[in-house]
């Protein structure tokens, strides 16, 4: 028979050593950091005085382990960003929206759309998921959504998540 005392009837005891972790959980499912020069664009972007829908696509550079910008795109309607996006590769999107309420108000939201796809690679999908949070902290975002096919971004789905942030 062992010596020590069990507890509870389980043999082994129960470690007394505590696990610390330093990361927060935002962090601990970093896998790519965000360009600098993407950065300094969403910085600008986020302040623009523009009041047209705008939008920046972003990838993620494997190579380079990066989030980066694809393409910036000005006076694009929701379904035309849709035409811009790959069907089979996940993708970033910052939107800014230019949104006419029943009321009379005009905003102009600003979110993350992130576009993964049906039929990715796994290994895609784990990078953008894994990006995810870094790029909402450093773009300071709240509002973020996902879509699982290109087709579901249209002017209505929109209209329907920004609903909630009234």
């Amino acid at each position: 028979m062992p010596t020590g005392r069990a507890v509870l009837g389980f043999w082994p005891p129960p470690c007394r050593r505590s696990l610390q972790i330093d990361a927060s959980p935002a962090d601990s499912l970093v896998v790519c950091e965000v360009d600098p020069e993407l950065k300094e664009k969403l910085r600008k972007f986020r302040f623009r005085k523009d009041t047209s829908n705008a939008a920046i696509i972003m990838k993620v550079d494997k190579d380079r382990q990066l989030v980066v910008m694809e393409e910036e795109f000005q006076n694009i309607s929701p379904e035309e960003l849709r035409n811009e996006l790959p069907e089979r590769q996940p993708r970033f999107i910052v939107y800014s929206y230019k949104w006419l309420h029943e009321d009379g108000r005009v905003s102009f939201p600003l979110c993350l759309i992130f576009s993964s796809p049906v039929g990715c690679k796994p290994e895609q999908q784990m990078m953008y998921a894994g990006s995810k949070n870094r790029l909402v902290q450093t773009a300071e975002l709240t509002k973020v959504f996902e879509i699982r096919t290109t087709d579901d971004l249209t002017e209505a789905w929109l209209q329907e998540k920004l609903s909630f942030f009234r």
